[in-house]
């Protein structure tokens, strides 16, 4: 298989909020790359969200703003790309939020949710949260809401499942965006 997976954490509950950002390519079934960048978000920070992924905004204060890192990651989102996030809809809301919010032009790209294959594939775990499924899968995952940790993992479910179940299954799941 051949895709990205990407994570955006957020500064608050605005679809814009991007604090960080992370992707990992996949190539023949094999991580192949990584990225990884703060961001600095024209909004506020909520302090539940720093709660969980722990950037604060002083962590931000000489990051690149989203535009810029949209340069870096672009290429990553043509028509024929797969883009795997668990939780799709609210990594993809995230994305489209900072694109709409700076006026760049939305790509066209395919989307897979791990949540949902997870549902899927595994309807006997308790919950499909990403640790949850780490966990039982023993995939590691040494720090929940780093983005590039969480895009690691992402990944390495995609590949499990791949591994476990072949494409069919997973196939019908894609969608695009």
């Amino acid at each position: 298989m051949n895709f990205y997976s990407i994570d955006f954490e957020t500064a608050s509950y605005a679809k814009h909020s991007a604090c960080s950002v992370a992707l990992v390519k996949v190539e023949n079934n094999k991580i192949v790359d990584e990225y990884y960048s703060l961001i600095k978000p024209e909004t506020d920070f909520f302090w539940k969200n720093i709660q969980v992924h722990g950037i604060k905004p002083e962590d931000v204060a000489d990051a690149p703003k989203f535009p810029e890192v949209w340069k870096q990651i672009q290429g990553c989102f043509k028509a024929n790309s797969l883009v795997v996030a668990h939780n799709a809809p609210f990594d993809c809301g995230v994305l489209a939020g900072c694109l709409d919010y700076y006026g760049i032009d939305q790509p066209n790209y395919l989307s897979l949710c791990t949540v949902k294959t997870s549902r899927k594939l595994f309807p006997e775990m308790p919950n499909h949260k990403l640790n949850t499924v780490c966990e039982n899968l023993d995939i590691q995952l040494n720090n929940h809401h780093d983005a590039l940790e969480d895009s690691r993992a992402c990944a390495e479910i995609l590949l499990y499942q791949e591994k476990h179940f072949g494409v069919e299954p997973l196939k019908k799941l894609v969608t695009i965006k």
